[in-house]
């Protein structure tokens, strides 16, 4: 007897139907997506059809799934978990189809091809190219903006769904629990992601308005509009991808430093940015507590990179307070552009390389497009650790560990707890593997570097050191490791927990 749908979910313990089915829905929305760089390439006599057919491919893979499922509506909890994962999976592999259908050598291999576009929709920024000037400009705006599409994508997942399958960093700074169940298609997600992406469209705009200017007006001479455009797309998602091999380096100080003023607005949350700029209440920004430790962090980070690599006799002056304020940004908000390579730190001030690699476990906020832990897990574990000192002072003491004035349960510290203790399985044994499978193809690659690689990934942070730092490439490694900083990418984008639960036999049960 053939199951039923009703069936297959007693069996199995979770509609797999209904989460295709709505999976085939995103895809089928996401191929207008291709639009874009089909008007661009033809607008530049390049050739459209690598995006023509790769959008053909998705929107019939989206409407195949739609078409032969059912149940989208009544996605739950327990589908939830399956459809961000799967959506992230199938987006960065349409993404990746214009790069496999170019016939650019750098980029047609399906590991490379799937390793740059899960880059760009998780809003890494790691890359394998090496000859920027080889690439079709059509095929170039095409990876800035999967990373400006993923941006967006990432910011509605963690303040609209994440928060409703009770997992996810912005969870912890409300004060009601969200609901039980997850509908994508209601009209409170709905007009929460339409908000958001009129405020990330303006800020996008906005960026591309001043860069062109500087470019305009010969402030910076190397800012044309094409590459304001490429960089305002990588800018606002904390993506990190660029149009030159020395990534923002080659630019005027200007340009720099509007970029790490952007970079650093696109780490605060995205709903404290609507309350305070849209809805017109600055105070909300005063009052968050993890905003307060962002920019805490972020200054104390500044200053101590700023000390080292001017003792050191790299930088002096405007120069050094610029290069510490735009890779501190850089890397905390995990966009993973440089001014400088930072690999050749190491030699000569090891403690200011190392001050980075500790600021790519750090994040942003949560609700940002940033990566990482997150300052707000942060906090939690903070005052986790400042209440366990007092108790053990005071046995007798007993208080709530509070977030912006609103106590926590122990649920959620609990799950804090969980994140931060698999994210740091899950990278040191990311870091073992790259190490392994560098030895067995006879690959340079230093412990350190391993480590570097492996943070890198799984915080979506972009570059490493070494070969893989800020103006190198990836390329170097295998396809077996290219395949593990893939996976430690769509892991860490979607913060673990819900790929985790798939792993687990009870998400199965019935």
């Amino acid at each position: 007897m053939i199951p039923t749908a009703g069936r297959l979910r007693r069996v199995v313990g979770v509609d797999v139907g209904a989460a295709l089915n709505l999976v085939g829905a995103l895809l089928k929305y996401f191929s207008l997506a291709f639009l874009f760089p089909i008007a661009l390439a033809l607008g530049h006599s390049e050739t459209p059809w690598p995006f023509v057919a790769a959008g053909a491919i998705t929107a019939g893979v989206g409407l195949g799934l739609e078409r032969f499922t059912q149940g989208k509506e009544h996605v739950g909890v327990r589908e939830g978990f399956l459809v961000v994962s799967l959506t992230w999976l199938f987006a960065a592999g349409a993404v990746a189809l214009p790069y496999v259908f170019s016939g650019e050598s750098q980029l047609n291999h399906p590991v490379d091809a799937l390793f740059e576009a899960m880059s760009g929709m998780t809003t890494s920024g790691g890359s394998i190219l090496v000859d920027y000037a080889a690439v079709d400009r059509s095929m170039m705006i095409w990876r800035q903006f999967s990373q400006w599409v993923g941006g967006m994508g990432i910011v509605v997942l963690a303040l609209a769904v994440l928060p409703r399958l009770r997992v996810g960093g912005r969870q912890l700074m409300e004060h009601e629990t969200p609901g039980p169940e997850i509908d994508p298609l209601t009209t409170s997600i709905r007009d929460t992601a339409r908000r958001l992406w009129i405020l990330y469209v303006s800020l996008t705009v906005l960026l591309v308005l001043v860069l062109a200017i500087f470019g305009w007006t010969g402030i910076d001479e190397r800012m044309r509009f094409y590459e304001a455009v490429s960089y305002a797309f990588s800018t606002l998602p904390t993506g990190g991808f660029g149009t030159d091999p020395r990534s923002v380096e080659p630019f005027a100080a200007a340009s720099q430093w509007v970029i790490a003023l952007f970079m650093a607005i696109g780490g605060i949350n995205f709903m404290l940015l609507y309350a305070a700029f849209v809805r017109r209440r600055p105070s909300r920004l005063f009052r968050d507590d993890e905003l307060r430790l962002y920019v805490a962090l972020l200054a104390l980070g500044s200053t101590a990179v700023a000390v080292l690599i001017w003792d050191a006799g790299l930088q002096e002056g405007e120069a050094a307070i610029r290069h510490a304020v735009f890779q501190t940004v850089s890397i905390m908000t995990t966009t993973g552009f440089a001014t400088t390579d930072y690999s050749l730190w190491l030699p000569v001030a090891p403690a200011a390389a190392m001050v980075l690699v500790a600021l790519m476990f750090a994040g942003a906020s949560a609700g940002s497009t940033s990566g990482s832990v997150k300052v707000a897990r942060h906090l939690v574990i903070g005052r986790i650790l400042r209440r366990e000192l007092d108790q053990t002072v005071h046995p007798e003491y007993v208080a709530p560990i509070r977030i912006n004035r609103f106590p926590i349960d122990d649920r959620m510290v609990n799950a804090v707890i969980a994140f931060v203790l698999l994210y740091i399985g899950i990278f040191v044994v990311g870091a073992v593997l790259l190490l392994l499978d560098a030895h067995r193809v006879s690959l340079d690659l230093s412990p350190f570097e391993a480590l570097a690689a492996s943070a890198s990934a799984l915080g979506n942070v972009g570059p490493a050191f070494g070969f893989a730092g800020p103006m190198g490439s990836f390329a170097p490694f295998s396809d077996v490791s290219k395949v593990i900083m893939i996976a430690l990418m769509w892991i860490g984008r979607l913060e673990i927990i819900p790929v985790a639960v798939l792993l687990t036999r009870s998400y199965w049960r019935a």
